[in-house]
């Protein structure tokens, strides 16, 4: 044999005294020393599983006697629900706010004395139209689409409380302006109502702007005017807002297109008497 093939480690030699077949003892430092006896192999991984056992068992141990402990316990007496009575402060109180700051004292009143009044050059014509400034609900109801719905819907035919209305006229332009007031019970009705109109007028050919100073509150200006035989065409203009439980409802119509600052300008001077 050459003497170039590779040699097996001594390490993996068996000892002259071992049978074959017979595995050598294994000792940290090599075989085992002449004249001692070889002991058995490890086995491995039994130790770990002992200390796991044990580590459970002490955590179980730990919370029975945690538990033990807290029931020869007194139990722990818990705060009382009551406090101990607050002293009103002395002096008299603030001044009530005037009418005129009291929103809820101003809409609680005569309804109409908030509805703008008409411009100068423009002719009121609310007597002519109705006798006494309050819309009933049947002439509310004929101004939707389907009026006979109008009267079960619950904004309208139970939340309404009252409207008030104002009409007037210059050479061809008609002006209505009209503030409906709800119980608000449940819902914010006017809002409900002012975000149905506002809706349904955008899906008409319009030209839209928001309303300055209210959240939801649009000015509508027509693109095309209604025509129909043997009539000037009309053109109109809407505004739909609300503040608190009252909802705006403005329409313009002439047989001349209505500018934007007509509308705007009207809208505007109406949500600040609100």
């Amino acid at each position: 044999m050459s003497d170039d093939l590779p040699k097996a480690p001594e390490e993996a030699l068996p000892s002259a005294g071992a049978a074959p077949g017979e595995p050598e003892a294994i000792h940290a430092g090599g075989p085992a020393p002449a004249g001692e006896p070889a002991s058995a192999p490890r086995r491995r991984g039994r130790t770990a599983t002992l200390i796991a056992a044990a580590a459970a068992l002490g955590l179980v141990g730990g919370a029975c006697g945690g538990f033990l402990v807290q029931a020869d316990r007194e139990p722990t007496a818990l705060p009382s629900l009551t406090q101990p009575e607050l002293k009103q402060a002395g002096g008299e109180g603030p001044d009530p706010l005037p009418a005129a700051q009291d929103r809820k004292v101003r809409t609680d009143g005569d309804l109409r004395d908030l509805l703008v009044k008409a411009p100068k050059g423009a002719k009121d014509v609310t007597s002519r139209v109705t006798g006494d400034g309050w819309m009933e609900m049947p002439e509310f109801a004929d101004t939707f689409e389907e009026p006979a719905d109008a009267f079960s819907d619950r904004v309208i035919g139970s939340q309404i409380r009252r409207i008030a209305v104002a009409y007037w006229e210059r050479g061809h332009q008609f002006t209505e302006v009209r503030l409906a007031q709800f119980r608000h019970e449940e819902n914010l009705e006017a809002a409900v109502l002012t975000d149905r109109q506002n809706n349904f007028t955008a899906a008409e050919p319009v030209d839209s702007w928001p309303l300055p100073g209210t959240g939801d509150g649009m000015v509508h200006v027509l693109s095309r005017p209604e025509r129909k035989a043997g009539y000037l065409p009309v053109y109109e203009a809407r505004a739909f807002a609300h503040r608190g439980d009252i909802s705006l409802q403005i329409w313009i119509t002439d047989t001349r297109p209505v500018p934007k600052k007509t509308i705007m300008d009207l809208a505007e001077r109406q949500m600040e008497r609100l």
